[in-house]
């Protein structure tokens, strides 16, 4: 346990110092956008927030799939811990998105069809939650929850082809493109700001992760405690 409390307390410091370096170059190394100009630095935090939310969804799908085929509480914890970050970084997105917008499009909000799949995106994992303290019979409320998670996270694949099904106010990727590399795109040190920015998230998110894993493996030790007339 000591060593597992060491590592996360190494990761936490790693985490600390990518966000750091990622909000100075982000701000001060970086230059400005020749068409946005100072604006378009909320990308440094709006691309890696979003990337994060997905891998966060991702693995409630992960999570959520394994829990319904072998019924082992260690992956409800999971998808349930996932989630919960997962609905942080997606309500921070829009926030993000909306700072953007107001100067950019000179609303906080329009129904575009990414950022209308964006809410309902986290209107289906705030739902989620909350089945999880609806339903008084706990595994059945996993159960529940972890179709709700599958079903979930099919709604990522159509937030991301929205741009090319649909007319849109939302550009486009400008980076990830096929038609040409990411280093084509982009200023270079723009790329280095947005990718240390995305390492800073993947670090801050895995940090996030082990601590509420941690919290939901104590919260199953009481419970056993108290089945077994520990306490």
């Amino acid at each position: 346990m000591e060593r597992a409390k060491k590592k996360r307390g190494v990761l936490g410091v790693f985490a600390l110092v990518f966000v750091l370096m990622g909000t100075y170059f982000a701000l001060f190394l970086a230059p400005p956008d020749a068409y946005q100009g100072e604006v378009y630095r909320i990308i440094y935090l709006h691309i890696p927030s979003i990337l994060t939310a997905y891998l966060s969804f991702f693995i409630v799908f992960v999570g959520s799939c394994l829990f319904l085929w072998k019924r082992e509480k260690r992956d409800d914890i999971l998808a349930h811990s996932a989630a919960e970050i997962g609905v942080l970084f997606t309500g921070l997105t829009i926030v993000e998105g909306s700072i953007w917008g107001k100067p950019t499009w000179g609303v906080w909000w329009t129904w575009d069809a990414r950022l209308t799949l964006t809410a309902i995106l986290l209107l289906i994992f705030v739902g989620y939650l909350m089945l999880r303290s609806l339903i008084e019979d706990e595994s059945r409320g996993a159960v529940c929850s972890a179709v709700l998670g599958i079903i979930g996270f099919l709604d990522i694949p159509l937030i991301h082809m929205s741009v090319y099904w649909w007319r849109t106010l939302h550009q486009p990727p400008s980076i990830l493109r096929p038609d040409k590399l990411p280093w084509e795109n982009i200023h270079p040190s723009m790329l280095i700001a947005l990718s240390i920015n995305f390492v800073a998230f993947l670090l801050l998110y895995f940090y996030l992760l082990s601590l509420r894993l941690r919290l939901g493996e104590m919260e199953e030790e009481v419970k056993n405690l108290k089945l077994h007339g520990g306490v």
